[in-house]
């Protein structure tokens, strides 16, 4: 398999400036191929190229802009297959996953396609008329993580070009090579300069960041990167969306369904392996069904075949990358010392691979490091208990507060329950699972604005009311 060498600035491919950095396949550990690394220059030629295009699609019709979505998603669909392949190969997931992301992506590119910016009438009277209008802010800085790396650059691309913007886009140097391999798949639907992809470490990021030429940065990564956005965007009062991750809760009442709780609380919390912002992490079971839940949940998680994502038959794949495979062994090992026990997994895989299996833990702190910390892998901690208040303080306890479910036979009783979370979005149920038509965002410190829908959309604008004398 080939993969992409050049950078994508003003409609052309350009050799890097800053010479290459290896991306390694996290199921062998080896080096899959050289990446390109822009330089800061090559950051402000891409921004200078956005600049100028801008003029131009931004007095595009919205029917031009839509039908350019489609064509851009008829693209991926003729490129599916390779793009999967790519995925899996920088980003470690089954194949079958990566097919689904492509597959969910150009689906969300058509939705995204079909939506539009209202025209609201705030006041009229015979003498005069108030609008509110929608107008793209300019140009976009996307910095896209490597967890769902195809999925998430969509979720930050489509709407910024349907809103009239145009783009930089910098993918996580950990899985650049999808990106660079898409902007030249759907390059020649758009204007030179519409879109622009920079690839690099955290430097060009935070060239991005504070770049004057840039009205808005969408971020999706961690808390701590964030906030450093978030001081670096200040110079201009650049726009931001931020979704910075989650510690996402379930919590599991006496009278729920446990062979149907456990198929869906397993798909939910290892979901691409645990490495999804609105994993479920944490789970609250009521002590009366803890042990047969655990139970069941055991042996639904052993039913994962682990390995490498292109073996036939794997069905869970690596951590994406050493240093979180770094970080989650150093939480296992935390466990082992606060005395937890683990009912599956545990251990790393021996050999070469960030090979983490499904893992259970149950007898730990409500406030040990793996239960208040956001783990971002296949670690999931069983807490039981007997209290409903005391529960939902627990819930609301860390700083993250993206989402949150409830799961029992009473639906109602559910919401109620979920109504009391601190968290932007609410399952009753199931769990993580996101629409194209719902606002999706956090609360606390999970970030800044939504994404999805028509509210997502929004935020790729500035609002412009006019006043409307009527003559006569």
């Amino acid at each position: 398999m080939k993969f992409c060498k050049t950078l994508y600035i003003n409609g052309t491919s350009v050799a890097p400036a800053n010479g290459t950095l290896d991306v390694l396949n996290p199921a062998t550990e080896k080096v899959l191929a050289s990446a390109p690394v822009a330089s800061s220059d090559q950051v402000d030629q891409a921004v200078a190229a956005a600049r100028s295009a801008f003029l131009q699609w931004r007095d595009t019709s919205d029917e031009e802009r839509s039908q350019a979505l489609l064509r851009i998603a008829d693209r991926m669909e003729t490129h599916a297959d390779e793009l999967a392949r790519i995925i899996v190969h920088e980003q470690g997931k089954p194949l079958m996953i990566a097919q689904r992301e492509v597959a969910g992506a150009t689906a969300w590119v058509r939705y995204t396609a079909g939506l539009k910016l209202p025209v609201d009438v705030v006041f009229e009277d015979d003498s005069k008329r108030i609008e509110v209008h929608r107008k793209p802010l300019g140009v976009v800085g996307s910095i896209t993580p490597w967890n769902w790396p195809l999925m998430i650059l969509i979720w930050h691309l489509m709407p910024a070009l349907k809103a009239g913007n145009t783009v930089v886009c910098k993918p996580s140097e950990y899985t650049p090579f999808h990106a660079l391999r898409l902007f030249e798949i759907i390059g020649e639907e758009l204007p030179a300069g519409v879109i622009n992809v920079v690839n690099g470490r955290g430097d060009i990021g935070q060239a991005m960041s504070e770049h004057e030429g840039i009205d808005k940065i969408v971020f999706t990564g961690s808390i701590a990167t964030g906030k450093r956005i978030m001081g670096a965007a200040a110079g201009n009062l650049k726009r931001l969306t931020l979704e910075l991750g989650g510690n996402d809760a379930a919590v599991v009442l006496p009278d729920v369904d446990l062979e149907q709780a456990a198929e869906g609380i397993i798909a939910a919390a290892y979901k691409n392996m645990g490495q999804t912002c609105a994993a479920l992490k944490r789970l609250y079971v009521h002590e009366d069904i803890h042990d047969a839940l655990c139970e069941k949940l055991v042996a639904v998680a052993q039913r994962h075949v682990v390995g490498d994502g292109m073996e036939p038959g794997v069905t869970f794949g690596p951590v994406q990358n050493s240093m979180q495979y770094t970080y989650l062994c150093g939480l296992l090992d935390d466990i082992r010392e606060q005395g937890g026990t683990f009912l599956c997994g545990g251990e790393p895989l021996p050999g070469k691979g960030y090979l983490i299996p499904p893992t259970i833990v149950t007898n730990v702190d409500p406030h040990s490091r793996i239960v208040q910390e956001e783990q971002f892998g296949p670690i999931l901690p069983v807490i039981p208990f007997n209290d409903l208040e005391e529960v939902v303080t627990l819930v609301n306890e860390p700083q993250e507060g993206l989402g949150g479910s409830v799961w029992s036979a009473d639906v109602e009783r559910a919401q109620a329950i979920s109504s009391r979370f601190e968290c932007g979005s609410t399952w009753i149920n199931f769990h993580g699972e996101v629409h194209p038509s719902a606002p999706f965002g956090g609360c606390k410190q999970s970030g800044l604005g939504v994404e999805f829908g028509q509210e997502g959309l929004m935020e790729y604008t500035s609002v412009q009311t006019r006043h409307i004398l009527k003559q006569g």
